[in-house]
């Protein structure tokens, strides 16, 4: 008596890494989609369209509102005055972040837990509750003018100006700058530091020579977040400011809310993206000149 042969199930064919990359990105890709481009898409069909007096829009297609805002002395001002603003206070954050980040990275032990929850501690707080603490330390009657006041000295006025915007904004994206170096600080190896004193080098020129170049690829990462929170501020200079600070995040509010020019406020949207591009496309050139 003969048997027929029964064919063996064929083995499932397994999927290329590409499929598998792709269809685990698929999620986050479709939440960007919705959450992020199509309301930029929308932004920039608004900003090609014009607005009436009572803020009633126009449905149409034109250049007008970007000849207008590219074209306004003022406008360009604060773009400029924006940008600026921004490389200072991402320099001065990087100033005062580098020594808190190098010794954190350098501790160890409970010592370093400590000082880690401390920098994080003020993320986990909004920043209207940090912005209103300092309008309580920097106002005419705070904290510092009554210190300065107690050594008979006239305090300077450090509210409802930039130089409070300036103070507010370092201090808030001071834990971001930390949390960036340290990041960026896997590449710090202590043995080339000994190295380097080994050979002659005094510990100025190691770190010069040595910790600095190492670190950089961290800089640029904390720089490159630091310059988009700040330039895309609105609650710290709005509160700070007191209405006399103007930046872009300011002006879009004042042009999207007070005089319901929508396109306006859209057109100055789709520049602040434009300088979030430029800011990263200088990024990752110098990264790739770090590297």
């Amino acid at each position: 008596m003969s048997t027929l042969a029964v064919p063996a199930p064929r083995a499932a064919r397994p999927m290329s890494p590409t499929a598998v990359a792709m269809l685990l990105l698929l999620p986050i890709a479709l939440v960007n989609a919705v959450g992020f481009l199509w309301p930029v898409f929308n932004l920039l069909r608004m900003s090609f369209k014009e607005s009436q007096a009572t803020g009633a829009l126009v449905e149409t297609f034109s250049l007008t509102t970007w000849s207008s805002v590219l074209g306004d002395s003022f406008t360009l001002e604060l773009i400029g005055n924006s940008i600026g603003v921004s490389l200072f206070i991402t320099v001065l954050t990087l100033l005062c972040s580098y020594p808190i980040a190098l010794y954190l990275h350098r501790s160890s032990g409970l010592w370093r837990t400590i000082l880690l929850v401390l920098v994080i501690a003020p993320l986990l707080t909004s920043a209207v509750v940090r912005t209103y603490g300092w309008i309580a330390i920097l106002s005419s009657q705070g904290l510092i003018a009554n210190v300065i006041g107690l050594v008979g000295l006239t305090p300077p006025r450090l509210m409802f100006n930039l130089t409070g915007v300036i103070i507010g904004l370092t201090e808030i994206l001071m834990p971001y700058m930390i949390l960036a170096l340290l990041s960026g600080f896997g590449r710090l190896d202590p043995r080339c530091e000994e190295a380097a004193l080994t050979l002659g080098a005094t510990p100025l020129k190691t770190f010069w020579r040595v910790v600095l170049p190492l670190t950089a690829p961290g800089m640029a990462l904390g720089c490159l977040l630091c310059f988009v929170l700040a330039i895309s501020s609105f609650v710290t200079p709005k509160l700070l400011g007191g209405g006399r600070v103007f930046l872009l995040a300011t002006e879009i509010y004042d042009q999207a809310i007070v005089t319901l020019n929508w396109p306006v406020a859209a057109t100055l949207s789709m520049i602040i993206l434009v300088l979030f591009g430029a800011a990263l496309a200088l990024y990752t050139r110098a990264l790739r000149r770090i590297a």
